[in-house]
């Protein structure tokens, strides 16, 4: 299995390579670009690293739990997961596995490429904005749990089809537990308050183009055509903070990525977010997390 490494710490006190793991292809049934079965130690894109290690995927993942609790790092946020609920992981975000949690379930893989174009759109693959952590109701839940049962029992019938229907069967049948997990996604009323606002939509779509050089509200009001006041009143009715605590998050969350998973030096990291002087950046980053920046790589490693 080819993977990319770049540099970072793996939390237990040594520095080692940190690796994006791509889907393996070669391992799925059929070599269709998804796998579906019971979560286990041998995950295949973990082959060649403990579980525990941060590292990266460039594919999704969505884990329904059977047990719990269990506790897993997304992003630098920790997770605590029960049995029914929920774990969706987009590709590139950073995560890592517990020690000390016993994963039970089922978990579904998907390589980015694999649903056409539409599906994505309409499934919100990669709403990034909406948490990865999910809790069903029972309703849902035994939905959900159908439709991923079918979509087991499909990726595992490779007799009573020829390939190419066999592909296009699995991509049905995926679209369906997808749609139920992005409706789930999206009932919550946060979710739902994110996904209607157009305002708040188009300022995240800006923040997300432009945070690393543009952390001024004004900027962003001015090019989407609003004033001032009405930005504030659209992102604050959408996630409950100002646009500039939703801008300084998102600053925040990509400095965290790259210290952790590169060895650039911090000025360097501080101009990749949009900060040209090493201090300032320093300052920022300690700000929001009081923590400096070389404290933070140092705990990582």
């Amino acid at each position: 299995m080819v993977d990319r490494t770049i540099q970072a710490g793996d939390g237990d006190g040594d520095i080692d390579a940190i690796r994006t793991f791509p889907f393996p292809v070669e391992l799925s049934v059929g070599g269709v670009g998804m796998q579906v079965g019971p979560m286990g130690t041998g995950r295949p894109w973990h082959a060649d690293a403990p579980l525990h290690r941060v590292h990266r995927i460039d594919f999704h993942v969505v884990m329904l739990f059977d047990d719990g609790p269990v506790h897993h790092m997304i992003d630098f946020a920790e997770y605590e997961v029960t049995a029914g609920d929920l774990l969706w992981i987009r590709p590139g975000q950073v995560h890592r596995f517990s020690r000390t949690s016993e994963y039970r379930g089922t978990v579904l893989t998907m390589q980015p490429g694999f649903l056409p174009r539409t599906t994505v759109e309409a499934t919100g693959l990669y709403r990034y904005d909406l948490p990865p952590l999910l809790h069903p109701d029972e309703p849902r839940s035994a939905g959900l749990r159908a439709a991923l049962a079918q979509l087991q029992r499909e990726y595992e019938d490779t007799t009573t089809l020829p390939p190419s229907l066999h592909t296009t069967v699995l991509r049905h049948t995926l679209t369906a537990f997808l749609l139920r997990l992005a409706h789930l996604a999206a009932s919550s009323a946060e979710a739902a308050r994110q996904w209607s606002d157009t305002t708040f939509t188009l300022f995240r779509e800006a923040v997300e183009q432009g945070f690393a050089t543009n952390h001024s509200v004004s900027a962003y009001a001015d090019a989407l055509g609003y004033s001032r006041r009405t930005l504030v009143r659209a992102v604050r009715a959408a996630t409950g903070e100002t646009p500039k605590g939703f801008i300084d998050k998102r600053v925040v969350l990509e400095a965290k990525r790259l210290l952790a998973h590169t060895d650039m030096p911090i000025g360097r990291v501080g101009a990749a977010v949009g900060f040209p002087d090493a201090a300032n950046f320093s300052k920022f980053f300690h700000q929001h997390t009081e923590m400096t920046p070389a404290a933070f790589r140092a705990e990582l490693r």
